[in-house]
């Protein structure tokens, strides 16, 4: 069977590329792995969808499912030349939007700021909040079971979702949009496929919940000392603010360094330099004196002697300024040279140690290596990015990435942490995962694979 025709006359000519035009989706943001398939197909709909898995499943052809290609694991390129690359960038409808049960009726292909913005027209909103929301996807956020700034207070995605549509490796649609917030009848499906990374199934649509829009946000930008101090700064705003507390990160000051250094239109937000600072942000549905709150937290925290120095946004554009830098580091340090990056998480009480440890023993093996530890600390998800040392060769740098990796993980697995907190497993972490995880807990994952996908062709070689 010519399996280029047969999938040309599901989706039309046009969407079946091959050759130079497939460049865009086989080469992922790190380059760290090189892509190559048969073709592009890109469907316009679940019935396309499910009329190209199941000529693959009867061919035995193996399908990536990809949305944005914003992934840093490697789980959205296909390895093999004979792979389908299946783009859900054409299903990027909003199918339905429901104010009263507060929800909304999303295709995989919408991205996440589409989403955000179809929420907000409605006067609602959708909390899930990413650096590269302008182009990553809902179903990419679906199968990666995405964080973000905003898990302290909304969750991660699997939060954030009551139903999925998701069309099965033989082609059957299992039909699960449901809007109910209560539905005992039996084993809750759509969890197994939130953060299957496209193993299970191909996610097509969603039933995402809405909340109030905020009527108050203050955001402040905080310079502290040590990120010990940070978790006291944390403990004490619970304290005051509870769950108003919506955002809370954690920067190093050589983050602010890089965003300056290799930026325009960014300023250092405090007087002074300070090791780390933390970007804390209270919201509320209903005006309740946000900014009196915060002072009165950051007062006490600067009195204990928690903080060296403060300054909350005035307006709306000095608050997006201060969100801007905690942005940008992730994308500035490329130009810093190799970056080794890895997401994981420690139970928040250990978040400072993590730090600490980590900090000295990749400086032992690597001195003047630059650590660039970022992110949620109110989740324990840290980013813990090591820049390359400045007199250093790059690809002599990066040849050492499983060694400085290894260290990190094995860091992590002594604090009862997770090797991955929110990117998933992909190609980068597979090998890993059969080393930490529970053996029965990978029996039973094997199991689900050759139940949901019996001849292997949802996207293989990734998680397991």
């Amino acid at each position: 069977m010519d399996i280029i025709a047969a999938l040309a006359e599901i989706v039309g000519v046009a969407h079946v590329l091959r050759g130079p035009d497939m460049a865009g989706f086989i080469t992922e943001p790190r380059g760290k792995f090189p892509g190559q398939a048969l073709c592009v197909v890109q469907p316009a709909d679940v019935v396309e969808v499910a009329q190209i898995l199941r000529l693959c499943n009867r061919t035995r052809t193996a399908v990536v499912p990809q949305g944005g290609n914003t992934g840093l694991v490697g789980g959205q390129v296909p390895e093999n030349g004979q792979t389908v690359l299946l783009s859900l960038n054409r299903l990027n409808h909003l199918r339905e939007l429901d104010g009263v049960s507060n929800t909304m009726i999303v295709e995989a292909g919408m991205t996440l700021a589409q989403a955000q913005d179809a929420a907000a027209q409605a006067g609602r909103l959708f909390p899930l909040s990413l650096a590269s929301e302008g182009s990553c996807t809902i179903g990419g956020n679906l199968a990666t079971n995405a964080g973000g700034t905003g898990v302290i207070a909304y969750g991660m995605m699997r939060d954030l979702v009551l139903g999925l549509e998701v069309v099965l490796a033989d082609g059957r649609v299992l039909n699960g949009l449901s809007k109910l917030k209560k539905d005992n009848t039996g084993y809750d499906l759509k969890h197994l496929f939130i953060g299957s990374e496209g193993t299970l199934g191909v996610i097509t649509a969603a039933v995402l919940k809405l909340f109030a829009r905020p009527a108050e946000v203050v955001t402040a930008f905080v310079g502290l000392i040590h990120p010990a101090n940070a978790l006291a700064l944390l403990d004490l705003a619970r304290k005051k603010a509870g769950g108003l507390i919506t955002a809370f990160e954690l920067i190093p000051r050589i983050g602010i360094d890089f965003v300056l250094k290799h930026s325009e239109g960014n300023r250092d937000p405090l007087a002074a330099r300070h090791n780390w600072y933390v970007l804390i942000e209270f919201s509320a549905p209903q005006p309740e004196s946000l900014s009196g709150m915060m002072e009165v937290v950051l007062g006490e925290a600067l009195a204990n002697g928690l903080i060296e120095d403060a300054v909350l946004a005035q307006t709306q554009a000095q608050a997006a300024d201060f969100w801007r830098l905690r942005e940008m580091m992730s994308q500035v340090q490329g130009r810093e040279g190799g970056s080794i990056k890895n997401d994981v998480s420690v139970p928040v009480a250990r978040v400072a140690d993590f730090i600490q440890e980590v900090s000295g023993r990749i400086l032992q093996v690597m001195p003047g290596a630059r650590m660039v530890q970022f992110g949620h600390v109110g989740d324990g998800n840290i980013h813990c990015n090591i820049s390359q040392p400045v007199d250093m060769d790059k690809a002599a740098f990066l040849a050492r990435w499983d060694e400085l990796a290894g260290i990190v993980n094995e860091i992590v697995l002594d604090m009862h942490g997770s090797i991955s907190a929110e990117h998933g497993i992909g190609q980068l972490k597979r090998g890993l995962l059969r080393e930490v995880k529970d053996p029965v807990a990978l029996d039973l994952m094997r199991s689900v694979k050759a139940a949901f996908d019996p001849l292997g062709i949802l996207n293989p070689g990734k998680v397991l």
